[in-house]
């Protein structure tokens, strides 16, 4: 084999044992150190990490049993094999109450002990990755990371750092675009449930037919199709967090059964006899009015109160519009890095254009509007050309009452106005603006005026 497949401390009291060991393990891509007492190995695994630790039950000083516990304390995600001469079953039932992974008699197989080795080195990888992955989850969805100053924003990161502690069911309000879930995960990974599942469910994506099996599960048989017994969502995610995305959405028939579930906190699997008991927060998020719904008998209102003891309102961009350019800066160092580009900078007529514009898609529009100037632009900074015709070409109605203004339009006439007063003196025509030249050549070149060199 090539390369190194993990780390080994192999502990034994025995040289030529140490000896054997290590040429197998060596010889099979194994990166090993040695150690002859408990003590020793100890200092060793304190200075160095390994994938898996193999020691000998008898060892001079603290035995086996007594190196194992004290591991379990320094180094509690490591595997520990241990070796014994004696093989009896006593001694491996007491070595594995202890906290080894597994253990091999001597003479040691070598067959044996790659396939324990292996498999013992696979299980601390894989606990490795799963810490590494959540530490990078906490990082992204820690609610301290959702972009935003201003002041609305700032009460809705007061507000989940205060929910988050508690179990209390929350339902997020927001148009489409805004974020919702964004919020919903930080409650979850601010919260003691952060190392426990967050499933999001997307109510609008899944038949009525199958959402009730999808949440609560079904037992065989239960209906054409259900060949083998299957757990739901809100089962998968014990102890942790069920997200529900567009709430609104769910069938009454569906709502009548989690409302059941919310205040028993147990339910049914479809074609099920046996009732499941679980332990997990509800989050729900909605861009209904569920007000109105309840009114039109869409929604049932004892489930909305359920849902709704805590309620985080996700404002829309258009009233957040402190946060634009700093949210536009955030998407463009991603789609830079991204697409692997050297774009530096967003011109500020482009600021102000997304300043004057509404956001319908809110958050999720303004990102797809900078990612889509990045894919475009060659590079070195964002200008007006490489933005969506909808916000280059905005119309904005007058307030006294009369036609709509074409901005894009008006500002060409200005520049017209001045390069005529100045006889097209670009200095001077600045001046007049109240612009830098540059800045005039620029819109001059994105209206077409700009004299051919």
């Amino acid at each position: 084999m090539n390369g190194i497949t993990g780390s080994v401390l192999l502990v034994d009291d025995e040289i030529n044992t140490l000896k054997v060991l290590s040429a197998i393990l060596k010889d099979n891509g194994y990166d090993v150190a040695t150690a002859r007492t408990a003590e020793e190995g100890l200092d060793r695994s304190s200075r160095d990490v390994f994938d898996v630790i193999i020691t000998d039950y008898r060892l001079p000083g603290i035995d086996g049993l007594m190196f194992l516990s004290e591991l379990r304390k320094k180094s509690p995600g490591v595997p520990v094999v241990m070796l014994t001469a004696f093989g009896t079953i006593e001694m491996a039932v007491e070595a594995m109450k202890t906290g080894a992974f597994n253990y091999i008699s001597k003479p040691v197989n070598p067959d044996e002990l790659l396939t324990v080795t292996r498999e013992a080195v696979s299980k601390h990888r894989l606990l490795v990755e799963n810490i590494s992955l959540k530490s990078q989850l906490r990082d992204r969805y820690n609610f301290k990371n959702i972009i935003g100053k201003s002041d609305v924003m700032q009460e809705v990161f007061n507000l989940i750092e205060t929910v988050a502690r508690s179990n209390s069911s929350v339902l997020i309000a927001g148009e489409s675009g805004t974020g919702k879930e964004l919020v919903a995960r930080a409650v979850h990974y601010e919260s003691p449930r952060s190392d426990k599942s967050f499933i999001p469910i997307d109510c609008t994506a899944i038949s009525e037919q199958l959402l009730e099996s999808e949440l609560f599960g079904h037992e065989k048989g239960a209906f054409t199709g259900a060949y083998e017994r299957k757990s739901g969502q809100i089962e998968y995610a014990n102890g942790g967090t069920i997200f529900l995305d567009e709430v609104g959405e769910l069938p009454l028939s569906v709502q009548k059964k989690f409302l059941r579930f919310l205040q028993e906190r147990e339910f049914l699997r479809v074609g099920g006899g046996s009732r499941v008991k679980v332990d997990v927060r509800i989050i729900a998020a909605t861009n209904r009015d569920l007000d109105a719904e309840i009114q039109r008998g869409n929604f049932r209102e004892d489930l909305f109160f359920r849902l709704n003891v805590v309620r985080i309102t996700v404002p829309p961009l258009r009233e957040r519009k402190d946060d634009i350019p700093i949210l536009a800066a955030h998407f463009l160092a991603k789609y830079a890095a991204a697409n692997t580009k050297v774009i530096t900078s967003i011109d500020s007529d482009v600021i102000e254009a997304f300043l004057r514009y509404d956001w319908p898609g809110n958050v999720r529009e303004l990102e797809n509007a900078v990612e889509r100037a990045v894919v475009l632009c060659p590079s070195g900074m964002i200008t007006m050309p490489f933005l969506p015709r909808a916000i280059r070409e905005l119309r904005v109605t007058r307030t006294d009452g009369g036609e709509e203004l074409n901005l894009v339009e008006t500002e060409k006439r200005l520049l017209l106005r001045a390069l005529e007063k100045t006889a097209w003196n670009q200095t001077r025509a600045a001046d007049v603006l109240g612009i830098s030249r540059k800045q005039l050549r620029t819109k001059m070149k994105h209206h077409g005026l700009l004299p051919e060199e």
